[in-house]
């Protein structure tokens, strides 16, 4: 009842991560500023989650440095995640990009043996692979077959194995850290390589209009804390594996919300790719469940 219970969570917070791409859509400031405010406002919002208990900010100053450190490594990793992908679309076409940073849960499974000695079932692997399927269903259409693509492909490719290493640290981190003490210092560090990294680039940090400003906060709220952090949170009890395997269903959500905010419709194959995933989703998550052995 407890696995149940998590993985409907993280169903659901996988669908509030879902909404990023409705307000990276209002939003007129370029991608990685996005990111910044993003991550950057979560941690100002969960700040006070961290400074108001005693015990989460004992749990903070007891925080060796190498745990500190590899709490910093953590928000470098998302940084360059965002970083690299969002390089990889100036080159590849969004179905592409989509489609091989979706292979991250193959990256966390990869990990999660060398690493943790985890093995994932026949079963769960069939059930990754028919939702990695659907997301290439989804995708198909816009495929681009060129040397710059190319570059961008692997910009993409290289970025899922980067969000696959931040998910085991969490995992690991997560055994011994509440998620607040983790996800504030691990935001900050991950907003500062974001803004470096907008600056250097010469991006405007400021003097953007109405609509972009409540974008950054949406995302923050929405698809941050009620989606990103509460992964954070789930990683104490389920594996980078299975949390990387969720994400899968972000584009089922994301074609939802779509469809009613802003009126897109949804096609044959999105429909299919849909089936695809949830399908996949439900072997990977249920069948165990279903067979008793969790």
């Amino acid at each position: 009842m407890n696995n149940i219970k998590n993985y409907g969570l993280l169903m659901l917070s996988v669908f509030f991560m879902s909404a990023s791409a409705i307000f990276v859509k209002l939003s007129s400031a370029p991608s990685a500023v996005t990111a910044f405010y993003r991550l950057f406002i979560t941690s100002c919002i969960l700040l006070p989650c961290l400074l108001i208990s005693k015990e989460k900010l004992a749990e903070y100053k007891s925080l060796t440095k190498k745990q500190l450190g590899i709490i910093v490594v953590s928000g470098l990793l998302i940084a360059v995640h965002y970083v690299m992908w969002f390089e990889s679309l100036r080159f590849t076409s969004v179905s592409s990009s989509t489609v091989l940073v979706s292979l991250q849960p193959l990256y966390s499974m990869l990990f999660g043996y060398i690493f943790l000695k985890e093995k994932v079932s026949g079963v769960g692997l069939f059930g990754c692979l028919l939702a990695i399927l659907g997301v290439v269903v989804i995708a198909w259409g816009d495929f681009k077959i060129s040397d710059e693509a190319f570059f961008g492909d692997i910009l993409s490719l290289a970025s899922a194995g980067v969000i696959s290493a931040y998910f085991l640290i969490g995992q690991i981190v997560r055994k011994h850290v509440t998620a607040v003490t983790y996800s504030v210092p691990c935001y900050f560090a991950s907003s500062f390589f974001l803004a470096l990294y907008a600056i250097t680039l010469g991006q405007p940090m400021l003097g953007f209009d109405t609509q972009t400003w409540f974008a950054f906060v949406g995302i923050a709220i929405v698809s941050t804390i009620g989606g990103q952090f509460i992964l954070n949170l789930l990683l104490k009890d389920l594996s980078a594996t299975s949390v990387t395997t969720g994400i899968l269903g972000e584009p089922v959500g994301t074609i939802i919300l779509a469809f009613f905010i802003l009126g897109e419709t949804i096609s044959l194959r999105q429909l299919a790719g849909i089936i695809l995933i949830m399908g996949g989703l439900g072997i990977y998550f249920f069948y165990p469940i279903l067979k008793g052995k969790k």
